[in-house]
C-alpha cells in the first residue's frame, strides 16, 4: 500500500523543499499538498509553484493528490473571507469558487498530480436540493476543466448532510460521474456514523484516503491509536477496496513534537495489524 502524506502536517508553515525532503527521508512514497495559500500559494506560478515543481521534477516522488483550496485568502477566513463553497446556491458565488478550485487544478502544468480531493458544502451544512443541484452543477464544470490537465476529481466524505457516503454515491450515480471517485476520510467517518457503516457503502468509489483519529467529537486530526477508532477494523476495510488507495496520513502538526520520528513507525504498525 502507498505509503503518502499530506503537507497538512505543515500547514501553518510556508511550504519549501525542506518539508519534502523530511518527509522522503522517512518512509513516504507519495505526497498531497494541501491548497491553503499561506501554505502553498498555487496561485503564484512564477515563484512558488515553480519552487515546488522542480523539487517533484527532481526527486522521483509523486504529487499523489492536491487537497482543493476552502479558502482564496492568505489568512484561512480568519480576516474575513468567505469560505469557498461550491454547493452556494448564489450564483455569482459560486462562479467564484470554481474559479477558484480551477485557478487550483492549473498546478498541474506545472507538477502533475492525479486526484483533486473536494469538499461538499461547508461544515455542518444542511442539505437542501438546491445545494445539491448547485454541488452537482460544480462538479460537472471543474470534471470537464480538470481531465485535459490528467486529474480526476476525488469526493471527501466530510461531516455535513451534503457530503455523507450515501449522498457521494448517490450524486456520482445520478450525474453519471463515472470518472469521479472517493477519498474516504476515517475521522469524518468516525464522527458521523461509523467507519464500517460509511466504508462499506463507498468501497467501490474509494480511490484515495484521509487517514487520522478522533475522539467522535471533535475533528482533530490525531495520529492513528490517539483516539478511539479500531485502525484493525480500518485497515482490513481497506485492504478490501478494489482500487488499492493510498494510505495518506492527514495530521495536525504539533510543535513540541516531530513528527518525522514518527511517520515510518505509524506506517509499520498500520500495515503490519
Amino acid at each position: 500500500m502507498l505509503k503518502a502524506v499530506s503537507t497538512y502536517l505543515y500547514i501553518k508553515e510556508r511550504l519549501h523543499p525542506g518539508i519534502l525532503d523530511g518527509l522522503t527521508r522517512n518512509g513516504v512514497q507519495a505526497i498531497e499538498i494541501f491548497a491553503a495559500r499561506q501554505h502553498f500559494d498555487y496561485a503564484n506560478r512564477k515563484a512558488h509553484v515553480k519552487e515546488i515543481a522542480e523539487w517533484f521534477r527532481g526527486s522521483g516522488i509523486p504529487l499523489h493528490s492536491l487537497h482543493s483550496p476552502l479558502y482564496a485568502d492568505f489568512e484561512w477566513g480568519r480576516a474575513g473571507a468567505a469560505p469557498i463553497n461550491l454547493a452556494s446556491t448564489d450564483r455569482a458565488g459560486l462562479v467564484e469558487a470554481m474559479d477558484e478550485v480551477k485557478r487550483a487544478l492549473e498546478i498541474a502544468e506545472q507538477i502533475p498530480f492525479r486526484f483533486l480531493v473536494q469538499h461538499l458544502g461547508l461544515p455542518t451544512e444542511s442539505f437542501s436540493e438546491k445545494k445539491f443541484e448547485s454541488a452537482m452543477t460544480s462538479i460537472e464544470h471543474l470534471r470537464a476543466f480538470a481531465k485535459p490537465l490528467g486529474v480526476r476529481i476525488l469526493l471527501e466524505n466530510i461531516p455535513n448532510e451534503l457530503s455523507t457516503p450515501e449522498r457521494l454515491v448517490e450524486m456520482i450515480h445520478t450525474a453519471h460521474f463515472d470518472d469521479v471517485g472517493i477519498c474516504f476520510d476515517f475521522g469524518h467517518a468516525h464522527m458521523m456514523s461509523s467507519v464500517r457503516e460509511a466504508f462499506e457503502i463507498v468501497r467501490k468509489q474509494v480511490c484515495s484516503t484521509h487517514v487520522h483519529d478522533n475522539d467522535k467529537f471533535h475533528d482533530s486530526h490525531l495520529w492513528p491509536g490517539q483516539g478511539t477508532i479500531d485502525w484493525k477494523e480500518a485497515m482490513e476495510l481497506l485492504r478490501s477496496a478494489p482500487q488499492t488507495p493510498a494510505l495518506m496520513l492527514e495530521l495536525e502538526g504539533d510543535g513540541k513534537l516531530n513528527p518525522l520520528e514518527k511517520l515510518e513507525a505509524t506506517f509499520e504498525r498500520l500495515e503490519g495489524i
